[in-house]
């Protein structure tokens, strides 16, 4: 685990306009700075970022947070690996704890297995070979780490003559324990690729046989810090590139990321030996780009292809597909010196929903009557996942393509949930003031704790009440704080406004008891104390608030 006090310090170095602008362009708007907001569909700007506040809010879609929520939201990390990545952005060492809570002094067990590997490279004339046939330049080489791993025993030399433990080497899936008890190096004979997390951190390895290994390529097995399905390989590298232009391409390999790479092609990223799931959403959707997918053209591509199109528009990613025919693949084409045609092939990918429709179609029969209804029912199934706008416009490709009506294509239509008369919503100036300040000034709020309650508040109770339970994330509050035209006041401003709002909150509550129907004495009674309290304020004084 991260120390905490060591997160706390980076805290401090953090500034909310450096963040932003590392991945955006701010533009000056007063005592803020302004920019388009990337968490939803914006074209005038609406984010806003406060350099006194350190906090960032849309006055759009209510994004909004600190330093560490943007690029948690942003780059679709979690937590520790934001941390990690700000510490990487700010040049600040982070410490680490083990379970008893003691500094945990930094092994790098990987980092020092990847440069073993590496330096195993340069004497082995086969792995040299092999990376040569297949087009690597030196400079990729050197750019993706590859690196070749020898035998069992010299793996396990290395390991402890660094002072490396096998339960450490298990532990980070470098090594493995049998079932006779004897351990063993899972990477041999193999050129290694060392794979980085999205803050490029080594988190594992996959291995390519070069010495007719059953299995042609293998990956670490799942520990603490790998877990495939979470992971793009390259990604490390294609980050920049995606989010700048808003593309990202898909492939499944290794050497086709890398050769891509090598022709230019920086935002391409390969699933590792799995299809490209659920799981890899959160990654692969990062900065909002368009989803390129690169896949063999083979029925297990066109299947894995299919199974992402129809998952990744379910969930409103748009991109496309392109299938590689006749034996080709990415890396080839570029050896092939065929960089100008993947060009355009990246640039016109088939349309998810309509390479769906089509896959769907072909899989049935359509001189069958029965097949043919089979193939309606799962194509209006697949239309039915989407927003019913989307689907509604692709009803005509499906019927088209199944030579049928349009009318026989069931699409499934979303009531709107918004009212139909929706009420205008107004804002209470006296009540945002008195917020905001108690925002700004959390000192003031014990004093006038007890002289108000959340009932009084007509208009903005919702946000008195997330004030009062601190809750510093609440979008309405951001807002609130962010807001020019609320003013903050000083004390005895603050006191002021109090005074003048609770005299109309009395006046209000003496003529609703005035016209109540309760018993003479209770209603006396109840008018004299509520007359009191006036007094009390026209005197400028504060009183206390009484639950009935």
């Amino acid at each position: 685990m991260i120390d905490n006090n060591s997160i706390e310090n980076l805290k401090t170095r953090l500034d909310i306009i450096d963040v932003v602008g590392h991945y955006i362009e701010l533009k000056k708007n007063g005592a803020n700075w302004k920019c388009v907001c990337p968490f939803h569909d914006d074209s005038n700007p609406s984010l806003v970022v406060s350099p006194s506040k350190q906090i960032y809010h849309c006055f759009s879609c209510g994004a909004g947070g600190d330093s560490i929520k943007f690029v948690m939201e942003y780059e679709k990390l979690s937590y520790p690996e934001t941390i990690e990545k700000l510490a990487s952005m700010y040049n600040f060492s982070l410490d680490y704890t083990a379970s008893d809570g003691k500094i945990k002094e930094d092994r790098k067990l990987l980092e020092n297995i990847n440069m073993f590997f590496k330096k195993n490279l340069a004497h082995k004339n086969e792995a040299l070979k092999y990376i040569k046939s297949r087009g690597i330049g030196e400079a990729s080489v050197e750019k993706f780490e590859i690196g070749y791993a020898p035998s069992s025993p010299e793996n396990l030399n290395f390991l402890s003559s660094s002072g490396y433990t096998i339960s450490e080497a298990v532990e980070t899936g470098v090594a493995g324990v049998g079932d006779n008890g004897r351990n063993y190096a899972r990477f041999i004979e193999r050129i290694t690729f060392p794979i980085r997390s999205a803050s490029g951190k080594i988190v594992g390895f996959g291995g390519r046989t070069i010495s007719g290994h059953q299995a042609k390529y293998v990956n670490s097995p799942q520990t603490k810090l790998f877990n495939k399905s979470y992971l793009l390989y390259g990604y490390n590298f294609a980050k920049d590139n995606v989010f700048q232009n808003r593309a990202i391409i898909v492939t499944e390999g290794y050497l086709d990321v890398i050769m891509l790479h090598q022709a230019g092609f920086t935002n391409a990223v390969a699933t590792l030996g799995t299809a490209l799931t659920k799981e890899h959403i959160p990654l692969i959707s990062r900065g909002n780009p368009k989803v390129i997918l690169a896949y063999d053209g083979d029925n297990a591509g066109v299947t894995a292809a299919l199974k992402a199109s129809m998952m990744l528009s379910t969930v409103g990613i748009g991109g496309g597909v392109i299938l590689f025919t006749e034996g080709m693949d990415p890396a080839d084409m570029v050896q092939r010196g065929e960089n100008e045609r993947l060009n355009k092939l990246f640039n016109n990918p088939q349309p998810f929903i309509e390479f769906a429709i089509e896959k769907i179609v072909k899989k049935y029969d359509l001189h069958n009557p029965l097949e043919k209804q089979k193939a309606l029912e799962e194509g209006s199934a697949y239309l039915k996942t989407l927003p019913s706008s989307v689907a509604s416009s692709y009803a005509g490709i499906l019927s088209g393509t199944l030579n049928i009506n349009q009318n026989l294509v069931k699409v499934q239509t979303h009531k709107s949930n918004r009212l139909q008369g929706q009420k205008r919503v107004f804002e209470d100036i006296l009540e945002l003031t008195i917020i905001k300040t108690l925002l700004t000034k959390p000192n003031f709020i014990d004093t006038l704790l007890d002289t108000i309650d959340q009932s009084m508040f007509k208009t903005h109770n919702i946000e008195l009440l997330a004030l009062l339970n601190n809750d510093k994330e609440n979008p309405s509050l951001r807002k609130i704080l962010l807001n020019d035209d609320i003013k903050e006041y000083n004390e005895d401003e603050l006191n002021g406004s109090m005074i003048n709002f609770l005299i109309g909150f009395y006046n209000a509550k003496l003529t609703k008891v005035k016209s109540s129907s309760m018993d003479y004495k209770h209603k006396s009674f109840t008018i004299r104390k509520i007359q009191e309290k006036i007094f009390k304020l026209r005197q400028g004084k504060l009183v206390k608030y009484e639950r009935e």
